[in-house]
C-alpha cells in the first residue's frame, strides 16, 4: 500500500511538473515564450501574405471598371438638342407602353430590325412588331432606350459603346438620326 501510494506521488509530482513547463508561475500561458512568439510570427507573416494576394475576381472587377472608364472618356459627346431629348423622351414612352401606332410614325419605312449576312438579306419594314413579340425583344428595347446616346457618324445609337470601335460592341443597339428635318427612329438590331 505504501508503495502504491509512493508510485502514485511521483506520477503526480512528475504530472505537475511537465504541466508547469507550459504554464507560468500563476498557472496562465506565458505569453512571452519562444513558442509563442514563433506562432505569432507565423501567424503575422501568413496574414501578410494571404492579404497581398489578388483574386481573379477583384482583377475581372479592376478590368471592367477600366473598361467603363475608357469609354465613358472617349464617349463624351452628348447630344443636348432639345428636340432630340424629347423625341427619345416619347419613343421611350411609346416603347413602355408597346404603343405600335406612335411608335412606326416615329419610324423610317426602312426601319432594320434584323442585319442578314449581306444588305439584300436584312429585314426591314413591316413585320418589325411582330418580331419583337415572338422574340420577346419589347423589354430589350426598353432597357437599351434607358442608355445614353453617342455619336456614331450620322447616327445618335444607344448604348454609347457601340460608337467605339476598339470595344467590339456587338450586342442590341439603335439608331436615330434626322430624315427630312425631324428626328426618325432607324434601326434596332443585334450582332
Amino acid at each position: 500500500m505504501a508503495m502504491i501510494r509512493s508510485l502514485v506521488a511521483v506520477e503526480m509530482a512528475r504530472r505537475r511538473q511537465t504541466s508547469k513547463s507550459t504554464l507560468s508561475r500563476t498557472g496562465k500561458r506565458d505569453r512571452k515564450s519562444p513558442d509563442m512568439k514563433k506562432i505569432l510570427i507565423l501567424f503575422l507573416l501568413s496574414a501578410i501574405a494571404l492579404g497581398g494576394c489578388n483574386s481573379a475576381e477583384s482583377k475581372k472587377k479592376k478590368e471592367a471598371a477600366a473598361l467603363k472608364k475608357r469609354a465613358k472618356a472617349d464617349l463624351r459627346e452628348d447630344n443636348d438638342d432639345v428636340d432630340f431629348q424629347a423625341f427619345v423622351g416619347r419613343l421611350k414612352k411609346a416603347v413602355a407602353a408597346h404603343d405600335v401606332n406612335t411608335l412606326a410614325s416615329m419610324m423610317v419605312e426602312d426601319f432594320l430590325y434584323v442585319l442578314g449576312g449581306t444588305q439584300t438579306e436584312d429585314r426591314k419594314g413591316d413585320g418589325v412588331f411582330k418580331y419583337w413579340d415572338d422574340n420577346g425583344l419589347w423589354t430589350e428595347l426598353d432597357a437599351i432606350l434607358t442608355e445614353r446616346f453617342a455619336k456614331k457618324e450620322n447616327v445618335w445609337v444607344a448604348p454609347p459603346q457601340w460608337a467605339d470601335p476598339s470595344l467590339h460592341y456587338d450586342g442590341y443597339r439603335v439608331g436615330v438620326t434626322r430624315v427630312g428635318g425631324s428626328w426618325k427612329f432607324i434601326y434596332f438590331v443585334n450582332g
